[in-house]
């Protein structure tokens, strides 16, 4: 038994359903289980709910950690951990961001940070995977392209080695189901360094219609960001990241998903190109 928290989201859905096609048996983790259809043994579960993570991880062999990005990663980290070591699961795979561990002075590097430390100092066989920028990301432009309005750059030409979500699952599930990629850490990235211009371009070709970009400066974003209900201080570390971007920080690619699966990672064309209807283009 496979046990996948973050069930419905992105990642978590697509693990669940490959899980599945595979002949797995799987249990996927979700806070309202009342709303979810998954092709899996649907079970309630809150991070901040120690009985209910003792249900989920009960009788399981390997554990899938994802989690929403925020402050609570560490804290929710440690205690599915704690259930992990308490129940003997043998085998437990975290998802984790790009550059954690790194001196970026990125949030979202500390709050992976220590989780993985105590994933990897337990009993536990674990696998890290660190991935980059998903190409899922732009389809918040689907509504300003479909109205004709411009896509907003916050990141300048700064370049991103964007990966297509299907092939950080796929990653997710060769580490859960094998014995091969134990001890590893995984940077996970696409196979071309791609800037938002880059993209909007490619969307332009695939989509074969004109798509608008302007920049937002980084001051007019925070301002757009706190006016519509969020806290100041998120919207700092947003806009911190954002400048990281564009000044060339995130720059990087790895043959790592090739290592795992033992072939190239999709390009952002394929994902876009399977993604048409999304953006108001029936499929080719």
């Amino acid at each position: 038994m496979i046990l996948v928290t973050g069930a419905t989201g992105t990642i978590g859905t697509e693990v669940v359903r490959l899980l599945a096609e595979r002949g797995e048996r799987v249990r996927a983790m979700t806070r309202n289980p009342q709303g979810a259809s998954l092709p899996a043994e649907v079970v309630r579960g809150d991070f901040d709910d120690r009985d209910s993570l003792d249900s989920a991880v009960a009788g399981v062999d390997a554990v899938f950690m994802l989690d929403a990005p925020g402050p609570w990663i560490e804290r929710h980290d440690l205690a599915m951990l704690d259930a992990v070591q308490s129940h003997g699961v043998a085998r437990a795979v975290k998802l984790s961001a790009i550059g954690t561990g790194e001196d970026t002075g990125l949030r979202a590097g500390g709050w992976h940070l220590p989780g993985e430390r105590a994933l990897r100092a337990g009993d536990a066989s674990w696998t890290i995977l660190r991935p980059s920028s998903f190409a899922t990301n732009t389809l918040h432009w689907a509504s300003m392209i479909q109205a004709g309005q411009p896509v907003p750059n916050l990141t300048g030409k700064g370049a991103q080695g964007v990966i297509d979500p299907r092939d950080i699952a796929e990653v997710a599930v060769v580490a859960l189901t094998t014995p091969d990629h134990a001890g590893r850490t995984y940077t996970l990235t696409g196979p071309e360094l791609l800037s938002t211009p880059d993209q909007v371009e490619i969307l332009r070709r695939v989509l074969g219609r004109s798509i608008k970009i302007v920049d937002v400066p980084l001051g007019v974003a925070r301002a757009q960001m706190i006016a519509a209900g969020r806290d100041p201080d998120f919207a700092d570390g947003a806009m911190r990241g954002q400048r990281f971007i564009a000044e060339g920080g995130n720059a990087r690619l790895t043959g790592d998903v090739a290592s795992a699966l033992g072939r190239t990672a999709r390009t952002y064309a394929t994902w876009a190109d399977d993604h048409r209807a999304a953006f108001g283009q029936p499929n080719a």
